[in-house]
Order: C-alpha cells, then structure tokens, then sequence
C-alpha cells in the first residue's frame, strides 16, 4: 500500500515523498478514503499512530479541489494544547507546500495581534485552541458560518481539561451541514456521548487501542525512595548511555525542580509546562530537537504535541496516577518504526500506580533490581 493508491492527488504526494513517507500508517489507511467520501470519523488511536496526516491530507485535497472566490475558513481543527496545535499547524505547512492554501494557528498566552492580521487576510484552514478561539469569535474576528470540515482532536485530553464548556459554545456557530472528524484515545462514556452529539453515521476506526504499550519500546521499571529519585536520575542518565531523553513529572513545581537540578549536575535542561510563555516553551523545545538541549523536562498537558524524530528515551521520573496517560508518555518514543526505552521510577507509594499500569497494558513490566539505590 503506497498514498498513491489512496488517490492523494500529485502535489500531495510530492510533499509527502520530500518528507520521507511512504507507507500509510493503518489508521490514514482506513481514514483518508472514508474522509475522501465525505464521511463523519469517529477515530480511538493514540498519539504516535499518524492521526494528523489521516486528517489533514483529504481535507487538503478536498478544500484544493473546491476553491471558492473569496477566501474564508473552510477547515476547523480544533487541538488541547498550543503545542498540539503547533505541531499540526507544521505538518500542514509541509503537506500542502505544493497547494494554494493558508492556514494560520491561534492559541492564548501570547499577543493576540499576528493571530487577527492572518485571519484579516483570510484563511482555508485554521488550527485552534478552544480559548483563544472563543475568545477571538466573541470579538468579531472569527466567523465560522463557512467551515465545511471541523476536526475535534485529543477530544479525550479537551475533556480532562476541562474545555468542555467552550466546546459547548463553538459548536452551535458551525454549520450544520459539514463533515466532523473526531479523534479520542479512549472511548468513555463520555466521549462517546459527545461524539453522538456531533456525529452523523460516523465510521468508526480503531488503532492501536489504549491498552496496549507501543510494541517497540522497551520498558523497565525501578523501585526507589522518594528522596533518592533525583540521585537514581543523574546515575541512569550517566551509565545508560542516555544522550538525549524526555522526563516526566505530574507538576510543574516538580518539572523545574528536577531541570534546575540536572542544570547544576552539567546537564542541559529546560522544563516545559503550562506556566512558562509561549515564547519559552517554544524555544525549550526547539533547543530539545536540534539537542542543545539533553534534557527536556515535562508536565502531562505540556507534552502533547512534543514529537521529536528519533527520541530514545522516555523516563517516568513519577508514576502517572491515569494507567492511560503511561501509556501516552512511552509512546514519544519507539515511533514511526524505531526502537525506544521507557523506564520508569517507581516508589512505595506509586505501587498502586503501577499495578493499574500492569494491569492495563496486560504484561508486567521488566524490574531493575541492581542498581545504588535499590
């Protein structure tokens, strides 16, 4: 199976072998014809599974295929976190390179002004967050009354976030006759509730379902105290020969206390969550990618979106209380057919977390049980 075969038109494919794609993932297998016919998605797949691509490039085809006079947003995608939406506000720079369309990304935390002069301009296909983009509809700048394709992504993270509401309040200004594609990792009542309020005869696609674990990550746990965790995080990080890792606390105060830390033991390290500035986020992740920075240091929210090539380790420096969210960390590594390592520090008291994780995935995960501190 090639994107040839999906009947992606040729500018498509053109971006798509210049950024080294070849073969559909399952899920844009599955979901660029469906989309191509016009029909409404309901997809579970996780990150990492190609969901932005499944997406993104028949609604590109469509839009270029169906070029009004006037330009207006056609195209809806609706993402969590300003990086998710950054994320895929690149892959379709990069997809429709070879297209006449525009798009633009809005989201909070930085100066509004730049946002409104390319909506001024008019664009094909704008990637919001809820806020922000409630924000700037009840200030005029936002008109929604054209979109034709409306994207709902990480539907299960915009809930445990709390969006729900501005949700509520975008949606009666789309039109009802559009094409609405839904992305969830899971499938809980509640996302599916909210799915059967947005979706018309909707085509389920499931890939990789939620419990299981990436299949090329190796994974380990080690069993620790509390007040030794920072100790047994600069011993594996200098004899696992582990160059370039992302690490996971459950806070922000936590995140820069381990950065802060690493930075004083010779590590270079930076700590991304919802309290630092877009301006610094962006760069913490970009120094991450091109590794001047070794050590990228996250809360769960602030890690969608992060998607670095060729990423060899993902570290729990805390277990997440959600099996779930376990699930979605290792997946930053062992991605698009590589191999990867997530190891896991685990003390008394997360047990319990790691029990569910256990259980969830189905198979125990690997224990080092030699280490200094042990």
């Amino acid at each position: 199976m090639t994107f040839s075969n999906l009947k992606l038109i040729k500018p498509l494919i053109t971006a798509l072998d210049a950024m080294g794609y070849t073969t559909p993932t399952p899920i844009q297998e599955q979901a660029i014809p469906l989309i191509l016919e016009g029909r409404d998605i309901f997809g579970c797949a996780q990150t990492g599974t190609g969901k932005t691509a499944a997406f993104a490039l028949p609604i590109l085809q469509t839009l270029q295929n169906k070029k009004p006079e006037k330009r207006y947003i056609r195209a809806l995608v609706l993402a969590p976190t300003r990086e998710l939406a950054l994320q895929i506000s690149e892959n379709i720079k990069l997809y429709s390179k070879h297209l006449q369309l525009t798009h633009t990304t809005i989201f909070g935390g930085v100066s509004q002004n730049m946002q409104v002069k390319d909506l001024q301009r008019g664009v094909d296909v704008l990637v919001a967050t809820p806020g922000r983009l409630l924000d700037l509809m009840q200030q005029g700048y936002v008109k929604l009354n054209g979109v034709e394709h409306f994207v709902l992504d990480e539907a299960d993270r915009m809930l445990d976030m709390g969006f729900i509401n501005d949700i509520k309040k975008i949606i009666p200004k789309l039109p009802v006759k559009k094409q609405t594609l839904f992305f969830s990792a899971t499938a809980a009542p509640d996302i599916m509730k909210l799915a059967n309020t947005l979706l018309k005869n909707p085509a389920h696609i499931s890939v990789t379902p939620i419990s299981s674990a990436a299949p090329l990550v190796e994974q380990s746990v080690y069993y620790v105290s509390k007040e030794n965790k920072r100790s047994l995080l600069k011993h594996v990080l200098k004899n696992n020969n582990i160059e370039h890792a992302l690490v996971f606390t459950r806070t922000k105060r936590g995140a820069d206390r381990v950065a802060k830390e690493l930075n004083s033991n010779g590590i270079a390290s930076e700590a991304i969550h919802g309290n630092k500035s877009q301006g610094a986020r962006e760069r913490a992740l970009k120094g991450f990618k091109n590794r001047t920075i070794r050590i990228l240091v996250a809360t769960d929210i602030a890690s969608r979106g992060i998607d670095v090539d060729k990423l060899a380790h993902v570290i729990n420096y805390e277990i997440p209380e959600q099996a779930e969210t376990y699930v979605h960390r290792i997946g930053r590594t062992g991605r698009a057919g590589a191999t990867g390592k997530a190891l896991s520090f685990c003390t008394k008291e997360e047990m319990p977390y790691m029990k569910d994780i256990n259980k969830l995935i189905k198979q125990t995960i690997e224990v080092v049980s030699v280490h200094p501190f042990a």
